[in-house]
């Protein structure tokens, strides 16, 4: 069935402003044109859509069962004009991302100076937490993830390096007061430092790799921290003397190129996949985030970033 968008647009003015005088100075259409156009489009679905009457105009159930598909729909139509000025004008608005801690602090300092410089009028407003939550439904144009996280029916898309580390450290004064662990069961005696994501869980176990060796290993020790905003004092504290931490590698590598800590057992350290920029497929892409995707996809893929 064929149906004008004119007469759509018609009918949902109509509905409106509750009356065809309303909708005709709303619109700039004359009542009488409008009252065509709502008619034409009764008889092509052969349902009546308004109730008229010398006082009102009211939706009938199913005009009103209409407007509640016609809005979001046409809300897309809309959009998808707008998209279409951004290959012709420059990119502008806002784009939202909610990301996980790690990568607001290792991924987006390698991407985000140069994004902005390129695209002035576009704000970027970031979230970063430790739930995984529906990114959508929380109001983001996008998420970073880690491939198990990924949602059904979103796109993937790879950001940052492909290749991350699991990297410990300990200060000096640590590893000459209390040893330096040989194998990551020695890891079983030592002050460990962790985070608590909120869900609960802490940030273990450390999966440690060898060649063919494998070893999980549950740490202990005298601090616990927020994986949401306490992560750079549990790094602090490490560089103070209090015990080995456990993070990415890129997040420590600051502290470890200036000695303030020193690997421990970096012959175990494991590695594992890179992020990904995910969003939905089923929603047409706002030009800030079709930027932001074709920025990513010209950057380099690094690896982890191993000295």
């Amino acid at each position: 069935m064929s149906t004008n968008l004119t007469d759509l647009n018609a009918f949902l003015a109509v509905a409106r402003a509750g009356g065809f005088r309303g909708a005709s100075r709303s619109t700039g259409a004359s009542a009488s044109t409008l009252s065509e156009q709502v008619r034409r489009l009764e008889e092509r679905l052969g349902v009546r859509l308004l109730h008229r009457s010398t006082r009102s105009v009211t939706a009938t159930e199913a005009g009103a069962r209409l407007m509640d598909r016609l809005v979001p729909a046409l809300g897309e139509v809309e959009a998808a004009l707008e998209t279409m000025k951004g290959f012709r004008d420059t990119p502008a608005g806002t784009l939202r991302l909610n990301v996980p801690v790690a990568a607001a602090r290792v991924v987006l300092p390698g991407i985000l100076p140069g994004f902005l410089a390129r695209y002035p009028h576009i704000e970027v407003e970031i979230v970063a937490e430790d739930s995984f939550i529906d990114v959508l439904a929380a109001g983001s144009d996008a998420g970073i993830r880690y491939d198990e996280r990924l949602e059904q029916d979103m796109i993937a898309v790879p950001i940052g390096p492909r290749v991350q580390r699991l990297a410990l450290a300990a200060a000096p004064d640590y590893l000459r007061r209390r040893g330096e662990p040989a194998h990551p069961r020695d890891l079983l005696n030592h002050a460990c430092l962790l985070g608590r994501f909120r869900s609960g869980g802490l940030t273990g176990p450390w999966e440690l790799q060898r060649g063919d060796e494998a070893v999980s290993i549950e740490p202990r020790g005298p601090l616990i921290v927020s994986v949401a905003g306490a992560m750079d004092l549990a790094v602090d504290m490490a560089a103070a003397g209090a015990g080995i931490i456990g993070l990415f590698e890129d997040w420590l590598r600051p502290h470890l190129d200036s000695g303030a800590l020193l690997p421990v057992m970096p012959e175990w350290w494991s590695s594992f996949p890179g992020p990904f920029l995910y969003y939905s497929g089923r929603r047409l892409v706002p030009p800030p985030l079709r930027a932001f995707l074709d920025f990513i996809k010209e950057q380099p893929r690094e690896g982890s970033g191993q000295r």
